[in-house]
């Protein structure tokens, strides 16, 4: 498998001085194509500064991140956007999505700012809807749909431009069991069909189902099941 993601000595400070907090502390990590990691974390492990620099979001305050063989490091801001556009796709706990859209505007949103003409935005809107169960709810707003059915609205707004990465921070934290079930199934299937899925999460349960589990504690990575 082709590496697609490594982190090279990775620190993150913040309040640099007396009273510095170190989020992350000299953090080593290879991700290959296709894989299915789960980074598990109680909260102020630093999973979450971890989340943000995988996702391009923050940039370390040392070392060196290379996604898809580029040092994401000599990016600037543009430069990174335009990467976490391409590269990534998010799918967030608290679904993030827009209350006055229809279930196909909020997956034509990003599509809009990445500049695709009309046509085609609706063209990747419905198949990523349909992939995720859900071309019967186009013209749903999210007040009108349960909290797994927002969710699911979610990960096709993520997958609509096919990206190699899937990035998921806590997917299933607001649902039920039920919902949840049918969240992670659809993880699963996205990566039966390719995707490398990175999964971040509290739960020992849901991390236990990926392929690969990576700990994090204060800050460094205690365990990894690779």
């Amino acid at each position: 498998m082709a590496e697609l993601i490594r982190i090279e000595q990775v620190s993150k400070i913040y309040n640099p001085g007396e009273n510095e907090v170190r989020a992350l502390d000299n953090v080593d990590l290879k991700i290959y194509e296709g894989e299915f990691v789960a980074i598990i974390g109680q909260s102020g492990s630093g999973k979450s500064t971890l989340l943000g620099i995988l996702g391009c979001l923050d940039v370390p305050t040392s070392g060196r991140f290379i996604l898809c063989g580029r040092d994401t490091s000599r990016m600037n801001d543009r430069q990174l956007s335009a990467v976490r556009n391409l590269q990534i796709g998010f799918i967030f706990q608290g679904f993030n999505l827009l209350p006055e859209l229809t279930a196909k505007e909020n997956v034509e949103l990003p599509l809009v700012y990445r500049g695709l003409r009309r046509d085609k935005r609706e063209q990747l809107a419905l198949a990523a809807l349909e992939q995720v169960g859900l071309s019967h709810r186009l013209h749903h707003r999210p007040s009108e749909m349960s909290g797994g059915q927002q969710q699911r609205v979610a990960i096709a707004r993520a997958i609509a431009m096919r990206p190699p990465i899937i990035l998921a921070d806590e997917p299933t934290g607001n649902l039920d069991s039920r919902s949840g079930g049918e969240i992670m199934q659809l993880l699963y299937d996205l990566h039966e069909a390719g995707r490398t899925i990175i999964l971040i999460t509290h739960d020992s349960r849901i991390a236990a189902s990926a392929g690969r589990v990576v700990r994090i504690h204060d800050g460094r990575l205690t365990e990894d099941s690779q």
